[in-house]
């Protein structure tokens, strides 16, 4: 099933591609690097990319009534369609559990996991897969309601605690207040659910998890505004995506394309601006649109391949704000997940 209607869809998408199909013709007569590259040519052969998702995650992989998916993880699908085969709407998915999705991948199943658990030494070195960056910064937050006076985590000395027993989340509320010596009373439930609802009885002042499952509970509160998740993390998971080991030109790809959506943000190319910054002077700018270089070729793709991604997704900003982002039923702020530049954790290396 390809995604439909999500993002900036290009008024001049059939000129975008017949100049994609010429500059791919080129890079292949040119003598694109043949060895590992299984995945590119079995993406190709085929004509669509597969990706791996988990089904019910709000802003960052839902299906809707009319069958076409959204989110996060949807975009960068789409960004890497795009990067290799011109379209981004060349993609299908298909549900994966976290206890399939990296057997699913090792196998040939897929051809991605757009963000998959959190990288580990042990996942990234025991099965199979290697990780190739970071998509999102996730962790442990709090949510609490609006009115408290409280600004920072350090303030909560003192409070009742909701999380689900037995959980690392639970570890980690002890673990983070005990080191600072603050009193803390934990109020355990059996089912992350049931968590939920004693917060939102009223029988805790916080309720502690991933700032991802935060959101998407505050999202379904009478009035999630009255809520608010606080600023800080007690912990951190890099979430990003996954591909086979072995395969390093594919790994190039899903890392790069990555690197180009942070990397127009950081230059200040969208998908509105990006057809009228042909005539900047700036060379970084320049080589981004495949105007001074062919930074396309070493992969297999396209000269045009960076354009492509960003005329037809947006950047990174661009994909965070419309899918989970303050205006977006999640609300979240970009926080860590915001650029260097504006003192986040997001950095690219350099397109050239």
């Amino acid at each position: 099933m390809k995604a439909e209607g999500q993002g900036p869809d290009g008024a001049c998408r059939r000129g975008a591609l017949a100049r994609w199909a010429l500059a791919a013709a080129a890079a292949l007569t040119l003598g694109t690097p043949a060895v590992g590259a299984a995945t590119l040519d079995d993406v190709r052969a085929r004509g669509h990319l597969i990706c791996g998702v988990s089904e019910g995650m709000p802003g960052f992989a839902s299906i809707g009534a009319n069958g076409a998916w959204t989110g996060l993880d949807i975009d960068f699908c789409g960004a890497v369609a795009a990067a290799v085969l011109g379209d981004r709407g060349a993609v299908k998915y298909r549900v994966v559990t976290p206890a399939n999705r990296f057997q699913a991948l090792s196998s040939g199943e897929i051809d991605l996991l757009p963000r998959a658990n959190g990288r580990t030494l042990s996942r990234d070195t025991e099965l199979g897969v290697r990780f190739a960056d970071t998509l999102f910064h996730d962790g442990q937050g709090f949510l609490i309601q609006r009115g408290y006076a409280v600004a920072s985590v350090l303030e909560l000395s003192g409070t009742s605690v909701c999380v689900m027993a037995g959980s690392s989340a639970a570890q980690g509320v002890e673990t983070f207040f005990q080191a600072r010596k603050m009193r803390y009373q934990l109020v355990p439930a059996e089912q992350w659910s049931t968590a939920v609802k004693s917060y939102a009885d009223g029988a805790c002042t916080v309720l502690t998890g991933d700032i991802t499952l935060l959101a998407a509970e505050r999202s379904r509160f009478t009035t999630p505004s009255d809520h608010v998740i606080m600023p800080e993390l007690i912990s951190k998971e890099m979430l990003g995506p996954v591909v086979r080991q072995g395969d390093e030109q594919w790994f190039s790809i899903v890392r790069w394309t990555l690197s180009a959506l942070v990397t127009a943000e950081e230059l200040g190319i969208t998908s509105v601006n990006i057809d009228a910054l042909r005539s900047s002077p700036n060379i970084d700018i320049r080589r981004f649109l495949g105007l001074e270089a062919d930074l396309g070729r070493g992969m297999g793709l396209a000269r045009e391949w960076s354009y492509l991604v960003v005329r037809q997704n947006g950047n990174y900003g661009e994909i965070f704000d419309r899918n989970i982002g303050l205006k977006s039923p999640l609300a979240l702020e970009r926080g860590v997940n915001n650029i260097w530049t504006r003192g986040g954790l997001l950095s690219a290396g350099p397109l050239r």
